[in-house]
């Protein structure tokens, strides 16, 4: 191996590769067996950049040659950059020597598309293969699918890979045709249905048979590209939820565009998304996952964008203040779900410990409750801050005020982990 040239192609292929924000590892549950390499079955820990980006997983493309155009990506056929790509065994050789050295947990995989879907794919497959058979390496492994690759290499890629994606790239059709006209939205939905369907099929066959083999653990996911096309944060969750019911994804990711091309269908150079738009789509996905909010319910027609000074739980709250006071020792667990400042662990300690008594605001305090919002919203034992003639647009300057004199007073950065 030349090291020279392989530090060339993995200083092109690993900055090609971090616009994919879609590396989280969570959910896989493959343990290492026969004194093998690594173990998958905590999860994977994280490194983070100041960014919030994640760095623990050798997360590169096989090549940055690709035969579409796409506006938006920095490896389009017709942009002048400089190109490469590994062979196969390069990347199993960078995996396993980069794991022994502890810079890494597992190997996030991506590519350009040398000639066409299955050639592409193929090679993909190869990697993670020759790492859990020949290597017997049980470390964390996710496969980006090519879309349009065949259901075989497709079936393939599960048995070795620990999460497996498929780029929806833009959140509306509308917008892949404008940005991506080569590509069909047809051909990233077939794969993600087939991996829908045989996950489930894979799970059944688990329960009657225990030595089965295990297929994608850690489920599948995706990711869209947001501020590249004009659609709103309403049309950008609309279509996350119809894909979270539809595919059973684990994840859906957002990935701000960042302008680095000059093309007249794109955003101007040097106008990016800002980060909080991002945050708060997340915070929305999360609200519709785990905290049983509909789309509807935190952006609609008449408020199709979200509130960036404000996350979209305590905007919800605001618009609804005809459901407040909500009374924390009577209240269901999903009413106690939406009241800001509460989280999903705080709720359900809430409603455990209301069975021994009445909880009062010292005890909210030490369940986790961040009463700086909470108290706004609901009433317990005590009747200290009990103040009900504010509006929603009054308890938001207060919540704002209290939110920047707090980071005023605490201006520390985060370490820079290179």
């Amino acid at each position: 191996m030349n090291a020279e040239r392989i530090t060339e192609k993995l200083n092109i292929l690993a900055d090609a590769a971090k616009y994919d924000v879609s590396c989280a590892s969570s959910g896989s549950k493959r343990k290492n067996e026969n004194k093998g390499l690594g173990n998958a079955s905590n999860g994977i820990c994280h490194s983070y950049t100041e960014d919030g980006r994640c760095v623990s997983l050798l997360k590169i493309l096989l090549t940055n040659h690709c035969i579409f155009d796409c506006a938006y990506c920095v490896s389009r056929k017709n942009n002048d950059i400089k190109r490469a790509a590994f062979t196969v065994q390069e990347v199993v050789d960078l995996t396993i020597n980069f794991y022994r050295r502890n810079y890494i947990e597992g190997l996030f995989l991506s590519s350009g598309i040398f000639k066409d879907a299955d050639y592409t794919m193929e090679r993909l497959v190869r990697v993670a293969k020759k790492l859990r058979t020949e290597h017997n390496f049980n470390g964390y492994i996710h496969l980006k699918s090519i879309p349009g690759a065949s259901d075989e290499l497709m079936r393939e890629a599960g048995l070795y890979a620990d999460r497996l994606s498929v780029n929806l790239e833009m959140p509306t059709e509308a917008g892949l045709k404008l940005l991506a006209p080569d590509k069909n939205r047809q051909d990233m939905i077939d794969p993600m249905e087939f991996l829908k369907n045989e996950i489930i099929l894979r799970k059944e066959e688990k329960k009657l048979f225990k030595n089965a083999p295990l297929f994608a653990p850690a489920g599948q996911s995706t990711q869209v590209i947001i501020g590249a096309t004009p659609e709103s944060d309403q049309q950008v969750l609309q279509s996350a939820n119809y894909f979270y019911k539809n595919f059973n994804l684990k994840r859906v990711y957002y990935s701000g565009y960042v302008p680095v091309l000059a093309d007249k269908r794109l955003p101007a150079l040097n106008t990016s998304v800002p980060m909080v738009r991002e945050n708060r789509l997340y915070q929305a996905d999360w609200l519709m996952r785990f905290y049983g909010f509909e789309v509807n319910e935190i952006v609609n027609e008449q408020q199709p964008l979200l509130d960036l000074d404000i996350d979209p739980k305590l905007g919800w709250a605001i618009r609804n203040m005809q459901a407040f006071p909500v009374d924390i020792n009577k209240a269901d667990l999903q009413m106690i779900l939406r009241v800001p400042g509460i989280g999903l662990l705080s709720a359900h300690k809430i409603v455990s410990a209301r069975k021994f008594a009445k909880l009062s605001w010292e005890q909210l305090r030490k369940i986790g409750v961040a009463l700086n919002r909470a108290r706004y919203f609901i009433t317990c034992k005590s009747n200290e801050f009990e103040r009900r003639d504010l509006t929603g647009n009054n308890i938001k300057q207060f919540i704002l005020a209290e939110s920047q004199s707090k980071y005023i007073k605490n201006t520390q950065t985060q370490l820079n982990l290179f």
